[in-house]
């Protein structure tokens, strides 16, 4: 378990980045939505250890992450929203090299263990090739490879789908369900189909905030008869903004899809629908950023 205790941080440039983060993460996926510059990143830094929160506390099991940084990076697995590679090194050599890195100093035991992780990521036709000419979803999965190094017992993974084309990032999700089955991984991302996909558990983060968390299934529940979809044109779609709260509308088939929430029919042309993952995340931002009275 993967525990967090009123988490805050502020750089020196006085941005606040995290305001009271708590969460309780146990075994399994774990997904951490929110938008582009909601805290996301910097929560996967502190508790990668890589900077200090401003307050607060971190434990994994017996571990407290803030006093004992090297216990935790002993039994972590990190991949960064932005993974850079040694140019003209190969797959083979790089995670052979990174073995070393993280104590694996025998010759017969590196080989096999570098050779299990890129089968396991499918990588093993192109280990001799080098890392910086693979595709975007190769990259990724060699970000893996490397992160599952030394069998961690806490995962991370910041961003790993954003890029992908959709074969690449359901390659990628496949693999990452595989991982979660043993131990704990955080999904941190802003694509809500991925956490709908792939976790039991989730976060949605606003501003430095834990806004909700919870299993995806029961926080969609209470939305059940009260998501509604219809279709406006855009001189519509303001004079639908100030009668109800819309959550979402997009551009589908050269028509504006609105989807309103609301305890009864917003008017002619609407259905009740099943509530979404999605339809809870737009809602949830669209409360956080209104006006406080």
């Amino acid at each position: 378990m993967l525990t967090l205790e009123s988490v805050s941080h502020t750089y020196p440039s006085g941005t606040r980045a995290l305001c009271d983060a708590s969460l309780e993460i146990p075994a399994g996926m774990f997904g951490l939505l929110g938008p582009n510059g909601a805290g996301k990143s910097t929560l996967m830094r502190c508790i990668a250890t890589l900077q200090t929160p401003t307050s607060g506390r971190i434990r994994f099991g017996d571990i407290d992450v803030l006093r004992q940084p090297e216990a935790l990076r002993a039994t972590l697995g990190y991949l960064p929203q932005d993974f850079g590679v040694y140019p003209r090194v190969s797959a083979w050599d790089l995670l052979s090299h990174l073995a070393v890195l993280k104590g694996i100093e025998g010759r017969g035991e590196r080989r096999e263990v570098v050779e299990r992780l890129l089968r396991q990521v499918n990588l093993w036709d192109a280990r001799r090739r080098a890392v910086a000419s693979y595709s975007g979803g190769m990259r990724q999965r060699f970000g893996i490879a490397q992160a599952l190094m030394g069998s961690p017992r806490l995962v991370i993974v910041d961003e790993p789908t954003a890029g992908l084309d959709p074969e690449e990032r359901n390659r990628f999700n496949n693999l990452l369900a595989e991982i979660g089955e043993q131990v704990v991984v955080i999904l941190s991302t802003h694509i809500v189909d991925d956490v709908a996909d792939l976790c039991p558990r989730m976060a949605i983060i606003h501003d430095g905030r834990i806004v909700l968390q919870g299993a995806p299934s029961e926080l969609v529940r209470p939305l059940a008869g009260r998501v509604w979809r219809g279709v406006a044109s855009a001189a519509e779609l303001p004079g639908l903004r100030e009668r109800h709260r819309v959550i979402s509308h997009r551009l589908r088939a050269g028509r504006t899809v609105v989807h309103v929430l609301d305890d009864s029919r917003p008017g002619d042309g609407f259905e009740a629908v099943e509530p979404s993952l999605e339809d809870l995340y737009f809602s949830t931002l669209a409360a956080s950023r209104a006006p406080q009275p």
